[in-house]
């Protein structure tokens, strides 16, 4: 079987100048449509359109929390030459306080730190409430590969962990993302009400070995900054 070849086709003057008509008759400047061309995001830009709206402007200042982020920064590593660096494994950081001390506005400050000094960050954050609401085993989901997903995530926030209400389930599913987390010494930023000493007794003595080994340990004055913002 043959196969026919086509010359380009180039078009007539007819042609444009047709073109040229429908256009003005839209109001649309050829020259101008070609030369608008939507500017591409920044890392930071792209990053702050996957916070919640309230955290998108967050700022850690807390000297821990910053120091946490300069350790994290330094062990990036570029999968290959000329590549972006990228976060792999670091330390975790576990922030205990009273409800209200900013201890969810420093995590996501962390995260928007690590991308400003210029690494490149694969994320996930969730309320641990939320979270076992997602690995609950119910019909048409897979909490295994939900789990397994979450385990694995180079970077993750945990906020609010001892909030949910203690089981064997709760403590075991907690156990099992710790422990993956603890091993492959993936970063972890971790917030809790619950005063340090009372972790234990609320998720049991297997995930608050884990803890005290992979976290830094940063305890937050006992003020709610969200009251002290509406008496202000």
């Amino acid at each position: 079987m043959r196969t026919r070849h086509r010359e380009p086709q180039t078009l007539g003057e007819g042609t444009l100048d047709r073109m040229a008509r429908i256009l003005a008759a839209r109001s649309i400047d050829p020259a101008a449509a070609q030369a608008e061309e939507p500017e591409p995001y920044s890392p930071l830009e792209a990053l702050s359109a996957g916070m919640p709206p309230r955290y998108r402007g967050a700022v850690a200042d807390h000297p821990q929390v910053l120091a946490w982020v300069r350790t994290v920064a330094e062990a990036a590593v570029a999968p290959s030459r000329g590549a972006r660096r990228q976060v792999t494994t670091g330390p975790s950081l576990l922030m205990a306080g009273v409800v209200g001390a900013g201890k969810t506005h420093q995590a996501y400050g962390a995260v928007r730190r690590l991308v400003q000094s210029g690494v490149g960050v694969r994320w996930r954050a969730t309320t641990a409430a939320d979270l076992y609401a997602d690995l609950r085993p119910r019909p048409g989901a897979d909490s295994e590969r939900e789990l397994a997903a979450v385990s694995r995530c180079p970077l993750l926030i945990i906020d609010d962990l001892g909030a949910a209400k203690a089981s064997e389930w709760v403590e075991e599913v907690t156990y099992r993302l710790i422990n993956r987390r603890y091993n492959y010494e993936l970063p972890t930023l971790i917030t809790t009400n619950l005063a340090i000493s009372d972790l234990r007794a609320h998720l049991g003595d297997r995930v608050a070995s884990r803890l005290a080994q992979m976290t830094t340990r940063v305890e937050f004055e006992p003020v709610d900054r969200r009251r002290r913002r509406l008496a202000a």
